[in-house]
């Protein structure tokens, strides 16, 4: 048994088997270095860059410490985004799989807060959401905050640069002082650490220093002008021609504006931006992630804690004049052992930027003219799959072995043409190969899934 190994942490059988069916074989260095501090219910500060492993060395101390037979909030992690809320529920769930009925509640804003209220009557152990959402609820008194054993800060940095400070004091004086608190954040500066002065009781700070041997990111930078700017953008995904790339933009006007020239020009494309509808932006992403639309414009608050496997490209419409933003950007493509590439346009007045991000991060950038290409070969291809929207998902008890089924039955499609299956409470989204799509759509149409007829459509 190697020091990495789960299994030599004081965990029960039942989470470890769990652990080993999610395919969690050893722990990464921020888990390996906080897991057995927090287990131990001492207080952490773990610095460890984005993608490092946190979730779960703070949802296994949750539910190490959780009590199922008491269905009150006995844990409370504050997340930045909307999307990183989601992100942490669904791994927390899924690591729950071996305690019987742990309720994970999101309290997040996109949703009507009346709505969060009627399900909280019912009781929850374990919220989960953003801190003004949190602070909301808890001047409503929706929430109660007594039973509390554990409270973790996540990616704290970003929630005091997206302006939480307030909700975050305000939430702080309301939390219990005998408890575990966790605070973690892939930088440190003195606002962070006046932070963990007062919500912390004598932490133990977990330093995580950047891997850095792992794949490189290619990166390119491409001169052009303002009034040509979504032209050279266009040029630069008809010559990579990606099937999957994230447009990064500075604003939510931009990120609308570029996209929807975009789908004008027939480009396979959807915004995520923070004025969109919560079922708006969980489609966009389930989309984006399955295949079925192959550019994502998005601005950076939004694009926080996204879950994409495998980004094949990062595209910086217009470049961040904060170096660590476009750190965070182009790290999104070289993830899980992968390589990445990331490319950026710049025009003569951002010179100043690229230099100032050269000398920060310690590398020569040279500005490289627009590719050209043949005007033949630069009509948008449509994206690899189509997404099938069933509605039913797991109130219904669907499950994905079911899905499966009723698409490949007779005269059905063949499974390796079946894409991702992501099942909700009440909707379930399918991706299929886009030449397999009609017969898959009257396949569900005319057929039962697990005896039961269901409404179903392709998204568009």
């Amino acid at each position: 048994m190697t020091e990495l190994s789960f299994k030599s942490l004081s965990l029960s059988d039942s989470m470890l088997g769990n652990l080993d069916s999610l395919g969690y074989e050893e722990m990464t260095q921020v888990q390996a270095q906080t897991l057995p501090l927090v287990l131990s219910g001492q207080d952490v500060i773990g610095q460890s860059e984005t993608g490092s492993g946190k979730t779960v060395a703070f949802a296994l101390g949750i539910l190490s410490l959780l009590d199922p037979q008491d269905l009150t909030i006995q844990a409370l992690v504050l997340c930045p985004t909307r999307e990183l809320a989601t992100q942490v529920a669904e791994e927390t769930r899924r690591l729950a799989r071996a305690t019987n009925n742990v309720k994970v509640s999101e309290l997040c804003g996109g949703i009507p807060v009346k709505r969060q209220i009627e399900s909280l009557k019912y009781g929850t152990h374990i919220i989960i959401g953003t801190p003004g959402r949190i602070a909301d609820h808890l001047r409503r008194e929706s929430i109660n905050l007594q039973n509390l054993k554990m409270c973790v800060f996540d990616e704290a940095d970003r929630m005091l640069d997206m302006g939480f400070q307030n909700e975050i004091d305000s939430i702080a004086s309301r939390l219990p002082a005998a408890r575990q608190t966790l605070l973690f954040s892939a930088t440190f500066p003195e606002e962070i650490n006046k932070i963990a002065q007062r919500v912390l009781n004598r932490p133990t700070h977990i330093k995580v220093e950047p891997v850095k041997a792992q794949p490189t990111i290619e990166q390119e930078f491409y001169l052009t002008d303002e009034d040509n700017r979504l032209e050279a953008l266009m040029t630069l995904l008809a010559v990579e021609q990606p099937l999957s790339c994230l447009v990064f933009c500075q604003t939510r006007q931009q990120s609308k504006d570029v996209h929807l020239t975009l789908q004008g020009e027939g480009f396979s494309a959807l915004a995520l931006h923070g004025e969109m509808e919560q079922r708006d932006r969980d489609e966009a992403l389930v989309r984006f992630a399955n295949g079925s639309v192959t550019v994502l414009v998005a601005t950076d608050v939004a694009a926080r804690g996204l879950d994409i496997d495998s980004l094949e490209l990062v595209i910086n419409y217009q470049l961040s004049s904060d170096p660590n933003s476009h750190i965070h950007r182009i790290g999104r493509t070289g993830r899980a052992g992968n390589s990445g590439r990331a490319l950026s346009l710049v025009t003569e007045r951002e010179r100043g930027n690229v230099e100032y991000l050269a000398a920060t991060t310690n590398q020569t950038i040279t500005l490289d003219k627009l590719p050209t290409i043949d005007p033949a070969a630069a009509a948008p291809k449509p994206a690899p799959m189509v997404t099938i929207l069933i509605q039913g998902g797991k109130k219904q008890k669907l499950r994905a072995g079911d899905i499966l089924g009723a698409l490949t039955g007779d005269d059905g499609i063949d499974g390796n043409q079946v894409g991702k299956i992501k099942i909700s409470s009440s909707h379930t989204y399918v991706a299929v190969d886009r030449k397999s799509a009609g017969i898959a759509i009257q396949k569900l149409k005319s057929g039962k899934i697990k005896g039961k007829s269901f409404r179903v459509r392709i998204i568009k």
